[in-house]
């Protein structure tokens, strides 16, 4: 598997002791408790997984939320950030996430708090334009990464080596998009994705593709599963089809969608292993999956 960062140096530090933030909440306060561990790596956030962590609505780190204004950012048309309130443990990868096809940031408004509560500064962005295609929101999610890293509130939180994009539709494009144009990228999780590119020979990033059995308006055979097939040089990729899910089951809360996107992540923009486990070996068809490809060489 392709590494994107300095592995020697993580194992040089993998034994250092860190410190694991746990979230209790007594009434209506919510407090962030620090206690001393081993890190099995230097990435490694938060408490060792499982399947009711992993698909619980929040995750351990308490979190927080600030609004970018259009006005104030160039590149893309601002958004919302939600990030941990707590540094205890290091900074933390940051993942921005693009809407769909005439669809504003409260589209993906659900995901952004789901996965900075598991250890991620997240920034769901308004495009310039509602109109806006794939190509266009690619450059722009690139954009809000460097808004993130380099000017933002929040900068000083982020490793600007560990970053992801996503989003739904022409944002899912979008993403993919992102991943050719910066291969530097740890993760891309392109959600039912709409392109009229169809060729990804070009993406050497790891990427996870959602599709939906019923999506009508970017069919998997054309679509999600043409993509993921053509990613012939991605060092690690996998396809998820939804059983029974129209083109938007991305834009509501759903816990499959929530779940293997934060495997994702957690593994390759933390390289952190404890989550091989939701990923390989793949999940098997049931109720909620249809078919679950991927290449699994990370296990």
């Amino acid at each position: 598997m392709r590494r994107h960062r300095n592995v020697l140096t993580a194992l040089a530090t993998a034994a250092a002791v860190g410190l694991v933030v746990t979230t209790a909440t007594t009434g209506a306060a919510t407090v962030d408790r620090e206690v001393p561990r081993a890190a099995a790596n230097p990435y490694e956030r938060g408490p060792a997984p499982t399947t009711a962590s992993i698909e619980a609505t929040r995750g351990s780190f308490a979190v927080a939320q600030t609004t970018v204004a259009r006005s104030a950012v160039s590149g893309f048309g601002g958004g919302t950030i939600t990030y941990p309130t707590s540094t205890a443990q290091g900074t933390f990868g940051a993942v921005a996430l693009s809407p769909g096809f005439t669809s504003s940031q409260s589209a993906l408004s659900w995901l952004g708090p789901r996965l900075a509560s598991q250890g991620f500064v997240v920034i769901v962005i308004d495009t310039l334009s509602v109109y806006d295609q794939p190509a266009s929101r690619g450059t722009q999610l690139l954009a809000a990464l460097d808004y993130l890293t380099k000017s933002s509130s929040v900068r000083t939180r982020i490793d600007p080596t560990r970053l992801a994009v996503g989003g739904h539709s022409m944002g899912g494009g979008g993403a993919i998009e992102a991943t050719a144009k910066r291969p530097t990228l740890q993760a891309s999780v392109p959600l039912t994705p709409w392109d009229t590119t169809k060729t990804w020979s070009s993406v050497r990033v790891p990427t996870l593709i959602f599709g939906g059995e019923r999506d009508t308006t970017a069919p998997v055979a054309s679509h999600a599963e043409r993509f993921y097939a053509s990613m012939t040089n991605a060092p690690d990729k996998a396809y998820l089809e939804r059983r029974g899910a129209s083109h938007g089951f991305p834009t509501s809360a759903d816990t499959t969608t929530a779940k293997y996107t934060i495997a994702w992540l957690k593994r390759f923009v933390d390289d952190d292993t404890r989550y091989d486990q939701f990923l390989c070996p793949a999940p098997a068809p049931s109720t909620l999956i249809l078919e679950y490809r991927d290449t699994c060489p990370h296990a």
